[in-house]
């Protein structure tokens, strides 16, 4: 085995998915090797910060590759720790490519390679040996999409809270500033409809239940309700000393978290309309002209100073609505987060009125990188729950 190696283990007790998110979470870089006795050299995928970046499986390459190894149920992997100077080639955020892939693998759309009996398969060509993982996430295909979080940090915890199965931890339009870390369990995401309430996602272990509006201004509004499926322990954060770490920030990286959390409502407020239509809401983009194409490689970001723009994903051939900016929102790359819609998944329209300025995103960069391991493990949920949010509404689309 590799000396480097971070961990190692069955691909029968932790899957591709599971994997890509507790790297993720951690923003590991490295080299992920899974290994199938079917299969003479291993899958390999790059992760950069968390995020994988170009991968090779068999005769395929790039996202096709990660795709492929969806499909290696059983078998082994290992994961080396280190710096990774490669070309990017993979631009779709990390939760897009876990649901999308378990999905495809689910609808019988990737093939499946598995041992005879369904059990652990042998090391073709001297893999790693029988190591396992502590860590098991719950995620599978066809249930609610289920976002983990990195190792908790319990130096920001002051309190312990349990509920049981199917308890209503905060609920939609109440007031409060809490946020709180699942340390163990399960909490569904949901909102109230004409249909009746719906699911929009589960958080687990290391996630986090809260906005991070109220670190910067009080009297938040809950967006929506958090169910208990069944019991989960929550550690309450300490909103003081982490209020007293966003103090010092410059106002473009406090605007930039106040955009995310509103992004976010949006992204939610959206898909719910589309579940409760079950109808198209192109009627958003009429009297708008395209100012950013999805696919684009576009790495400068803005921040809208007039007018409104909205976010719009291309699904079947149609541009669908994700999100409404106004005065004040960010569109365009953030370096150090992927939100699964525009440049890469997302196109942006805007009103003829518009005007904008440009960030420097190499300071806002520099920031981001100085905060604590706790304040950019809270952004990066963020932004995971806007890219998994606006996979469900496509889902709602369908």
């Amino acid at each position: 085995m590799t000396n480097n190696v971070a961990i190692a283990g069955s691909l029968s007790f932790l899957n591709l998915g599971e994997l890509m998110q507790m790297l993720g979470s951690n923003g590991s870089s490295g080299v992920l090797r899974i290994y199938h006795d079917q299969v003479a050299e291993p899958g390999v995928v790059y992760f950069d910060r968390g995020n994988p970046i170009d991968a090779s499986a068999r005769s395929v390459d790039g996202l096709e590759a990660v795709y492929s190894l969806f499909g290696w149920v059983s078998g082994r992997f290992e994961f080396v720790q280190q710096e990774v100077n490669r070309e990017k080639s993979i631009n779709k955020s990390r939760m897009e490519i876990i649901l999308d892939g378990l999905r495809m693998l689910d609808e019988g759309k990737i093939e499946k390679l598995d041992s005879p009996g369904g059990g652990p398969s042998a090391i073709a060509g001297g893999g790693p040996p029988e190591q396992t993982t502590a860590v098991k996430a719950e995620n599978s295909p066809g249930r609610l999409p289920l976002i983990n979080g990195p190792l908790v940090d319990y130096s920001y915890v002051v309190d312990e809270e349990s509920f049981r199965d199917g308890d209503d931890i905060v609920q939609e339009g109440n007031h409060g500033d809490w946020i709180w870390v699942v340390l163990e369990g399960t909490a569904e995401i949901v909102k109230q409809t004409s249909k009746g309430p719906v699911s929009i996602l589960g958080i687990s272990d290391g996630a986090f239940l809260g906005s991070m509006s109220a670190l910067l201004s009080g009297n938040n509004v809950r967006s929506a309700t958090a169910r208990a499926k069944g019991n989960i322990q929550l550690g309450m954060l300490d909103t003081q000393l982490l209020t007293s770490q966003l103090a010092p920030c410059s106002a473009e990286m406090k605007y930039l978290i106040k955009t995310l959390d509103s992004r976010l409502r949006e992204a939610t407020s959206m898909a719910v309309e589309v579940y409760q239509n079950k109808r198209k809401v192109s009627g958003l983009l009429n009297n708008r002209r395209q100012v950013m194409k999805q696919g684009q490689k576009e790495k400068r970001l803005f921040r809208i100073r007039e007018g409104s723009a909205v976010v719009a994903q291309d699904i079947d051939g149609v541009p669908v609505p994700l999100v409404s900016l106004r005065p004040g929102d960010f569109f365009g790359s953030i370096p150090f987060l992927n939100l699964g819609q525009e440049p890469h998944s997302a196109s942006v329209y805007a009103t003829n009125d518009m005007k904008i300025h440009a960030i420097d995103t190499s300071k806002l960069t520099e920031e981001y990188q100085r905060l604590s391991a706790m304040l950019r493990n809270l952004i990066e949920h963020q932004a995971t729950c806007i890219s998994v949010t606006s996979l469900v509404m496509r889902n709602f689309m369908k």
